[in-house]
């Protein structure tokens, strides 16, 4: 899709990171945006830095199928029509694997894959029976191409939600859509994803363990040193122009790809560098 100007995007996560930069972007390149997030406050003033963009926002958990729901009807209801759908809404967790109790799997997966998967339920069907031009943007993450220590739970998620759109765009050219999908893998970006606990449901709460915050002190040093989430956003604009399917955010990550399926092939763990 080559001409974004006049048409609809939608971004779930837009109230922070990855989300506000998609939505500001999406913004000057003269779209109307439908922005969710969970936190009110950062979802209002994402949508006071859209400029002169139309902009509707709603207060949405897309670990609820009732409330993605909620956002596609009026989408679709007030809006008439969706053009780019952004499944961007990610929280992390860190932590030894077997020290993730179903609280905390519940809560990374619920946001992460059933996010994506609730995206895809719900606004897919539609888009396609519009029959115009489209895109799906999944953020998955390079921690859905290869896992490192202390990530295990919310690495699960990201395979899967790798897996769920490379399904999806194989699903789409099988029924001969003309929409597309992109796997959004970027690496360290400078967000505030190592503190996504301000946005846990008081029902998930844990304590965290001293393996959990020595992980979560990792990505907080990861990303000080990461890229703007502005440069991820134009990544994305590019991939949606180009009908690119994965979208690495740094150049090494491909060389460390090549190693690991080399690694794998060879039946040896691959290491983490």
């Amino acid at each position: 899709m080559r001409e974004l100007s006049g048409k609809v995007a939608v971004v779930t996560g837009a109230g922070s990171g990855i989300g506000r930069a998609l939505a500001l972007r999406f913004a000057a390149e003269g779209m109307t945006l439908m922005l969710a997030d969970v936190d009110h406050g950062a979802l209002a003033e994402t949508a006071a830095q859209a400029g002169d963009a139309e902009v509707l926002t709603q207060i949405t958990d897309v670990s609820d199928a009732s409330s993605v729901r909620h956002l596609a009807n009026r989408c679709f209801g007030e809006l008439r029509a969706v053009h780019v759908l952004c499944n961007n809404a990610g929280v992390f967790q860190g932590g030894h694997l077997w020290t993730r109790g179903e609280q905390d799997l519940a809560w990374l997966l619920g946001v992460n894959l059933w996010g994506v998967l609730h995206g895809i339920r719900e606004f897919v069907p539609r888009m396609i029976e519009q029959d115009t031009e489209g895109h799906i943007v999944n953020t998955v993450s390079v921690a859905g191409l290869s896992t490192t220590p202390g990530a295990g739970g919310y690495s699960v998620g990201k395979y899967a939600a790798l897996a769920a759109s490379q399904a999806l765009a194989h699903d789409l050219a099988d029924a001969g859509s003309k929409l597309r999908v992109t796997a959004l893998c970027p690496g360290a970006v400078r967000t505030r994803m190592a503190d996504s606990a301000r946005l846990r449901p008081p029902g998930l709460a844990t304590v965290p363990g001293p393996d959990e915050v020595a992980a979560q002190e990792a990505v907080s040093r990861a990303a000080e040193r990461g890229i703007e989430p502005s440069e991820v956003a134009g990544l994305v604009v590019e991939a949606i122009r180009d009908e690119r399917f994965l979208l690495l955010t740094d150049p090494e990550h491909a060389a460390r790809l090549r190693l690991q399926t080399e690694t794998l092939l060879s039946g040896r763990l691959p290491l983490h560098h």
